[in-house]
């Protein structure tokens, strides 16, 4: 899994291209590769409405959702076994429509 960097670190790499240094130079100085500042200058203009895209609360909104969705899938799946195992005989809860 790639490296988390400190907001912090990636803000101040960003305003050392924005403040005219390059990329490359920036990159080596920092010890990390070109492709991930060139990535965080993105999500900056994407996270701001420079460009479109799906920002970062977006995402992380989205992660969370699909990760809600996997948990309630596998226990609708643990209670359709048990339903399997229980068969037609078992008894219903009040107000069932089955």
């Amino acid at each position: 899994m790639p490296r988390a960097y400190p907001a912090e670190f990636r803000r101040r790499a960003m305003a050392l291209v924005e403040a005219g240094q390059s990329v490359a130079k920036t990159a080596a100085d920092l010890d990390i590769i070109d492709s991930a500042l060139y990535h965080w200058m993105k999500q900056d203009k994407v996270d701001r409405g420079v460009i479109p895209g799906r920002t970062m609360v977006e995402s992380k909104d989205l992660r969370r959702a699909r990760r809600r969705i996997r948990e309630l899938e596998a226990e609708v799946e643990i209670l359709r076994r048990a339903n399997e195992l229980l068969g037609s005989d078992a008894k219903r809860p009040k107000g069932s429509t089955r």
